[in-house]
């Protein structure tokens, strides 16, 4: 099983955040026991800020969390969800990075851990997502 990992579910375990950092360590580990975890730049470059340069390849290492690059596939598959998403609301709530981590998962993993806002659902009806808790 391939479980590709939002940055929102590692960026509660990175800042312990109080109500949702033991549910989301909870969901990494039994996903690490049911096959691997992959990440794509995407999610490298929003936790890196948490981290820091010198300490994120250990943290990934830790994990056994993989790094998986994006393609032409999924980065189109991105900018398809995203344009029906602009299509369909004046708002901008939901940018490209959010759009890029559904698109690689679906097309790379089996599933995507994440605390989905809604517009996974929405967009990424292929796509299962595991929301921690």
């Amino acid at each position: 099983m391939r479980t590709s990992v939002d940055s929102s579910v590692l960026l509660d375990v990175l800042t312990d955040d109080p109500t949702l950092a033991e549910a989301s360590e909870a969901a990494l580990r039994q996903a690490m026991t049911e096959g691997v975890l992959l990440v794509c730049e995407t999610v490298v470059a929003e936790i890196l800020p948490a981290l820091g340069e010198e300490s994120l390849p250990a943290f990934l290492e830790d994990w056994g969390i993989r790094f998986t690059p994006g393609d032409f596939t999924s980065a189109r598959l991105a900018g398809c969800y995203f344009t029906r998403y602009l299509e369909r609301t004046n708002k901008k709530q939901i940018m490209v990075p959010d759009f890029l981590i559904g698109a690689h998962a679906q097309i790379h993993s089996d599933r995507l851990l994440a605390r989905d806002r809604g517009y996974l659902r929405d967009y990424f009806e292929e796509l299962t997502v595991w929301i921690p808790g």
